[in-house]
């Protein structure tokens, strides 16, 4: 059995990491390539950056601060935000990302999945997803969860696996920043949905909620953010917790 991932998230904003709740109220959490050298030296199996506002400003994500991420750490790590072509994910790469995650982009045009697992290989290409529960069906939102679509989540993950993407990241809109555990039963939906890995997001709030994802809501790996950063949770008590439970984890 493969073992599972535990993997800091730092939403980045002009620079600096940052944390909210249910995508809004946000407030600082450090600077994000020290929280990155902190998260690797106490044993986070990797990391995700997201710049939070570059699809809103139209802008491209932070290729400078991949160069001094990936100078400081020796675990992989994602980086997403305001990518939408080849050249994009090209120098991001180049400057010592491992993989690339594309969100608002993907949506609107499908066919960069395909084009960024062709030529970089779906292992680099993870495609995020937020969604959000409304009138009983989960529906995915863009621009950092400001932009409601009609796109069922399930849906979308299904045509995500098609067009080759390596990897989801889902992250449910509901359960963001409040701490009270992931979206397990969607988790597990989309689980017999599709067949890469899953990475569960939105909602860590004590170690408990690893265990639930893993178990019931058969995610590959679960992703959290100000539990890490503001010391409510250590990697390394988390690990040896989930080991105890018969959770496959690398100490």
């Amino acid at each position: 059995m493969l073992t599972k991932r535990i993997i800091p998230c730092l939403d980045i904003k002009d620079g600096r990491t940052v944390k909210g709740v249910n995508f809004v109220s946000l407030r600082d959490a450090g600077d994000p390539v020290e929280l990155a050298a902190k998260y690797a030296a106490t044993g986070a199996d990797e990391l995700v950056f997201l710049d939070i506002s570059a699809t809103e400003q139209g802008r491209k994500t932070m290729a400078d601060l991949v160069l001094k991420v990936a100078a400081t750490v020796d675990i992989p790590f994602t980086v997403g935000g305001g990518i939408s072509s080849i050249a994009d994910v090209d120098i991001l790469l180049k400057n010592g990302a491992d993989k690339v995650s594309i969100n608002s982009s993907a949506v609107r045009r499908p066919e960069l999945i395909k084009e960024l697992s062709q030529a970089f290989g779906a292992q680099c290409v993870v495609v995020a997803i937020d969604a959000k529960k409304i009138g009983g069906q989960w529906l995915v939102h863009l621009v950092g969860g400001k932009q409601a679509t009609k796109l069922d989540l399930f849906d979308w993950a299904k045509q995500i696996e098609q067009l080759g993407a390596g990897e989801i990241l889902f992250t449910s809109m509901d359960h963001d920043g409040t701490k009270g555990g992931f979206a397990n039963e969607a988790l597990a939906k989309m689980a017999e949905c599709v067949n890469i890995p899953i990475i569960a997001s939105g909602g860590a709030g004590n170690m408990e909620d690893f265990y639930n994802a893993f178990t019931f809501g058969k995610a590959d790996a679960a992703l959290a953010a100000s539990i890490f950063h503001y010391g409510e949770v250590e990697i390394p008590k988390l690990k040896a917790f989930l080991k105890d439970k018969k959770i496959p984890i690398r100490l």
